[in-house]
């Protein structure tokens, strides 16, 4: 009998788990309000002195990384899966990926189309194509278009510390 009760816990504390763990798989909820901040909070200060994607570009092509950087640009595209990454559109209509620092957090999908500002690090680095393909995927692109990525590529990436939604 005390065998049966521990296998009983057991299973019914795994399936309680199961199902925290697969609410946890979603984007959080939210709309990304101006003032919001995801993550470590952006100072005013840091605020003030954002560079554009630009700035950070040009800084960029000269050494290559750059160190507890601030950074304001326009959001184009979420992770839908879980918000764990986000797209930024430079002046130029280039766009850069910017990853949630230790997947420390997640940002809701309501982020799409506002403008951040956000703290962290930056450095132009080669993306494979699998890891390519597999960002197309979780941004839900076409089979078409994810197998049209045949090459690898060297492009700016962002690791943010915070997020903080801005005018």
């Amino acid at each position: 009998m005390k065998k049966l009760a521990l296998i009983l816990t057991m299973v019914f504390s795994t399936m309680a788990f199961s199902q925290e763990t697969a609410k946890k798989v979603a984007p959080p909820e939210g709309k990304a309000l101006v003032g919001d901040f995801y993550g470590a909070a952006v100072s005013t200060d840091a605020e003030k002195k954002a560079m554009t994607t630009g700035q950070l570009e040009k800084k960029l092509k000269k050494e290559k990384k750059a160190q507890n950087i601030t950074v304001k640009g326009k959001v184009t595209d979420v992770c839908e899966k879980k918000g764990c990454w986000v797209t930024i559109e430079s002046e130029n209509n280039e766009k850069f990926f910017v990853k949630m620092k230790d997947y420390g957090f997640f940002v809701p999908t309501a982020l799409k189309g506002k403008n951040i500002v956000m703290e962290g690090n930056a450095e132009t680095k080669v993306i494979t194509v699998d890891e390519q393909k597999h960002y197309a995927e979780d941004a839900k692109k076409s089979k078409q278009e994810i197998d049209a990525i045949t090459q690898p590529k060297e492009e700016v990436r962002f690791v943010a510390n915070g997020i903080k939604v801005v005018q």
